[in-house]
């Protein structure tokens, strides 16, 4: 699915990856697209949804944060090959 942004958020443990992805969810008209597992317990969380939205979902976690965030951003108007990397992950 094409969305005019991505907003990703780092965080450690699977339930600070769920507090942040219910805020986000809470906060802005976005969707949760997937999330992938780094070593060391690492959670990378993905939305999609237009810009504004994804803007406010991630600023709402990283301005104030209900977990540690390791880091965050916003991918505004993705590349196809930046879709097929998140399709990608989805389907692990």
């Amino acid at each position: 699915m094409k969305y005019g942004a991505y907003g990703l958020v780092e965080v450690t443990g699977d339930a600070n990856g769920v507090i942040v992805t219910d805020r986000m969810l809470k906060t802005a008209d976005v969707e949760y697209v997937t999330k992938d597992t780094k070593c060391g317990g690492h959670v990378l969380i993905f939305m999609g949804g237009d810009v504004s939205a994804v803007t406010a979902a991630v600023e709402s976690v990283k301005n104030d944060p209900p977990c540690p965030v390791v880091q965050s951003a916003v991918i505004s108007n993705p590349s196809q090959e930046m879709v097929d990397i998140v399709e990608m992950f989805r389907k692990r």
